[in-house]
């Protein structure tokens, strides 16, 4: 199992790079880094190179999470690695190593997306070949929207939905919890850590 790390975001909201807010001490994109090294291998970075990770950028930069899905993509196959893939955005702290564990583990290759609230959560989700290849092909037609490819290929058999009654025990109800604003990171620092 491979790894991408997405850090490229423009951060326009919360007005500074995500990837270098420290939470408890530590740089998000380290704790995500670290995360992710201790359930896939080879790990690759999506973005500026804050990681200290292999880095790659997609084209343009800050161009989405498809376009970064599969710039990732591309620089994992060209290290040998055609398999599923763990990906995870760097600004979901609440996200733990028994969530990567979980969705690395379920059986087969298929790509697994967690719901959470109803709405699927793809920038932490593991994904199968199939689907990294229908990346490439949505962006070479002109798609942007990630979430949108999701649905189709859902409706086709290609993509799993966890739902949180599969996910919630392992990881605790606010595992997906993002920071997109400051008003977010401030609830984050505020709030208690789940399991």
């Amino acid at each position: 199992m491979a790894g991408l790390l997405l850090t490229g975001g423009a951060s326009r909201r919360m007005g500074r790079d995500k990837a270098l807010i420290e939470i408890d001490g530590r740089r998000l994109v380290d704790r995500a880094a670290s995360l992710l090294a201790a359930v896939a291998d080879p790990v690759v970075e999506v973005g500026p190179g804050w990681s200290g990770l292999a880095a790659v950028r997609e084209d343009p930069p800050g161009s989405g999470p498809l376009a970064a899905l599969s710039a990732g993509a591309a620089a994992l196959r060209a290290a040998g690695h055609d398999g599923s893939v763990l990906v995870l955005a760097v600004d979901m702290p609440r996200v733990g190593v028994e969530l990567l564990r979980f969705l690395a583990g379920r059986a087969g290759t298929a790509t697994a997306v967690p719901r959470a609230g109803g709405h699927p959560q793809p920038m932490c989700a593991r994904y199968g070949p199939d689907v990294l290849a229908a990346v490439d092909e949505r962006l070479s037609a002109g798609g942007r929207s990630l979430r949108d490819l999701l649905e189709t290929l859902a409706a086709s058999g290609a993509v799993s939905w966890v739902e949180p009654d599969e996910w919630e025990p392992v990881a605790g109800a606010e595992a997906f919890a993002d920071v997109d604003t400051p008003e977010d990171l401030r609830r984050l620092r505020e709030a208690p850590q789940g399991p």
